[in-house]
């Protein structure tokens, strides 16, 4: 009796990719396209909420003053830099002092609102893997979460800033309502530069204990404590001027310019190029961050 030569299989003979093409299969986490990926993370935004809500309420759930600490901690690191800077190092110069306290304070308030969305962002992903690896959903969304409960908690310590400016004879007029545009142009840039860490983050974990570093660096070079142009009026012209075109500096100034009378006469050179600057600055790393934090979509949580 002889055997019948067996039938091969209809699928002998094609590669893994070409079964998957053939049979209609995707990659498990396969990074979506760029528009998809916009209208997904949109579908997550009441997610997005309410996670930075929860995480705002969360932060000093042990602290027996409980949300107090939102205003008391910048309001601390203020007084700490007045006592040191404003009494010590005389950096008040050129300042008369019932504009020096809310120039000092401003800058201390708006500074920590990127300073605290760059820390945020650079654990984003490493720091909740545990969701990142149980969930599927748009990774952007931490990033995003975290810079935005950043921006409430900026406003929580916007009533003291008020406050404090009314206090020195800065009362409000209608250039207050520029705080809003600069407040969504800083969130934005914050937003972006959140998500770049957020990427470098996620692969080296050790980049948050070397953050603080630069973050105080920058701090120390965008004037927070003291005006630029003054400070340096006796240095290279090009000096002052990187200094201020730096985003951290514009968007303190812009601030300041809201809130204290007289101040883009004397102490915001660039005039109405500032709003320009500050746009450009906001518009490049919302879109460059996004678009490299895209890029990287379906390694996070992995390895």
């Amino acid at each position: 009796m002889t055997a019948s030569p067996s039938t091969p299989p209809p699928d002998d003979g094609l590669s893994r990719a070409e079964l998957a093409a053939k049979y209609g299969l995707t990659v498990s986490g396969a990074r979506p396209g760029l528009f998809e990926y916009v209208r997904q993370l949109w579908g997550r935004r009441h997610f997005i909420i309410a996670f930075s809500q929860a995480k705002l309420t969360a932060q000093y759930s042990q602290a027996k003053l409980g949300q107090l600490w939102q205003v008391a901690t910048p309001l601390l690191n203020a007084l700490v830099y007045f006592l040191i800077f404003g009494l010590i190092l005389e950096a008040d110069r050129g300042f008369e002092r019932e504009v020096y306290i809310p120039f000092l304070v401003t800058g201390v308030f708006v500074f920590t609102f990127t300073q605290s969305s760059v820390m945020a962002g650079v654990r984003s992903i490493s720091g909740n893997l545990g969701l990142v690896r149980a969930l599927h959903f748009p990774r952007a969304s931490l990033p995003v979460s975290f810079s935005l409960q950043q921006l409430q908690q900026l406003l929580f310590s916007m009533i003291v800033l008020f406050v404090i400016t009314i206090g020195f004879g800065s009362y409000p007029k209608l250039s207050w309502l520029l705080i809003v545009p600069v407040l969504v142009l800083q969130f934005l840039f914050n937003t972006g530069l959140a998500m770049i860490m957020a990427r470098l983050g996620s692969k080296t974990p050790d980049l948050a204990q070397l953050m603080p570093f630069v973050m105080r660096t920058w701090m120390y070079a965008s004037g927070v404590m003291f005006s630029i142009p003054v400070m340096l009026q006796d240095k290279p012209a090009w000096i002052a001027d990187v200094l201020q075109w730096n985003p951290a500096a514009i968007y303190m100034d812009l601030m300041r310019y809201a809130l204290i009378d007289g101040y883009g006469e004397k102490y915001l050179p660039m005039g109405q190029w500032a709003w320009a600057i500050a746009a450009g600055w906001a518009v490049l790393l919302a879109a460059g961050g996004f678009v490299y934090f895209w890029k990287a979509e379906e390694r996070y949580g992995r390895g």
